[in-house]
């Protein structure tokens, strides 16, 4: 059994595509309870068991380029791998998500 490698961004990467404005979307894949706690500015929300509902209609142009987190990684992975079989060729998971944004001390609102 093949075993489907994940395309991954930084948090580095992600956030120097912020800072130079680099036309982007940052989806973030938690819970609405989870926002609370701290997000990315400027993201939009759509929870992992909602990508597959709610990512056509949400981003309808599935040209963009799309940096994907979550808590840790593994959400993001997820919902990457779904977003990537109905065609978001750019869409990528943020390896280790926010616990590595953080420890980085990268902005969060």
């Amino acid at each position: 059994m093949d075993v489907i490698k994940i395309p991954q961004v930084t948090v580095d990467e992600v956030n120097d595509a912020i800072n130079e404005k680099k036309d982007c979307i940052l989806l973030d894949v938690r819970t609405p309870a989870e926002l609370t706690r701290g997000k990315i500015t400027g993201c939009i929300n759509i929870p992992v068991d909602e990508i597959k509902e709610k990512i056509v209609s949400t981003v309808p142009d599935k040209s963009k380029i799309i940096y994907v987190y979550c808590l840790s990684g593994s959400r993001s992975d997820v919902a990457v791998s779904i977003m990537r079989s109905v065609g978001y060729r750019k869409a990528f998971s943020m390896a280790h998500g926010l616990l590595e944004w953080r420890m980085k001390k990268y902005p969060l609102v």
